[in-house]
């Protein structure tokens, strides 16, 4: 990333790429992300005012697929963790959409590959939410793959029923095939209701959406700066 900083003649002299690496470790990445933006969007605008050919228009086209195909390159999923879900689900309206101004395209591929593993990280519960949402609606627009769910279910409680009715767990033998053989059927069952088509349909429309939201919602503080004493 270029120098995107002003320069203050009353400041230390320390250089962009330590101070980039100093907000990184801090967690201050919302000011990466509006920096690299403000200064895209100046030399976007300065060039526009200069000239507005057809050449410039093609360049700046060439520009936002450039950073949009980068997407396949980003791990969306590098800061992940488990921890993430058991977190406070962040706010749908304040922080998951945000106000005015808070999704704006990105401006290079650095602060796509910026936004996108922190926003997952951020808005992890929220996305698997959504996820819940679309396999919900799937279901319901292929009833057969909702009825092979439902029946799977009932086949493991039945499984269950049947196990504490006549204690299998004095029969190992007999438990160990049945266990065997009841996901053997579970699956033959969620296969010829298609049920694996509604899971990869609600799988798919989860993953454009996590993507498009988290390459183009801007990163706000999630930390604010401690007080020196």
């Amino acid at each position: 990333m270029g120098k995107v900083f002003a320069s203050n003649p009353l400041s230390l002299n320390v250089p962009d790429p330590a101070f980039e690496s100093w907000l990184r470790e801090s967690g201050y990445l919302e000011i990466l992300d509006t920096a690299t933006t403000t200064s895209a969007t100046a030399v976007t605008t300065a060039s526009t005012k200069e000239t507005a050919t057809a050449t410039t228009i093609t360049h700046s086209l060439l520009h936002y697929l450039y950073t949009f195909i980068s997407l396949l390159t980003a791990n969306p999923f590098a800061k992940l963790t488990t921890d993430d879900f058991s977190a406070n689900t962040p706010s749908w309206t304040r922080e998951f959409i945000g106000a005015l101004g808070s999704c704006t395209f990105p401006s290079s591929p650095h602060t796509l590959k910026l936004r996108v593993p922190e926003n997952v990280k951020r808005y992890a519960r929220n996305y698997a939410s959504l996820f819940i949402l679309f396999f919900a609606c799937s279901l319901y627009q292929m009833p057969l793959a909702l009825v092979g769910l439902i029946s799977s279910l009932a086949h493991w409680d039945f499984f269950k029923f049947c196990s504490d009715k006549w204690n299998w767990d004095r029969h190992p033998v007999i438990r160990q095939v049945l266990v065997r053989i009841a996901p053997c059927a579970t699956l033959v069952v969620l296969m010829l209701l298609n049920v694996q088509m509604a899971l990869f349909c609600a799988l798919a429309i989860s993953y454009v959406v996590m993507i498009l939201h988290a390459a183009f919602r801007k990163l706000s503080a999630s930390k604010q700066p401690s007080r020196i004493r």
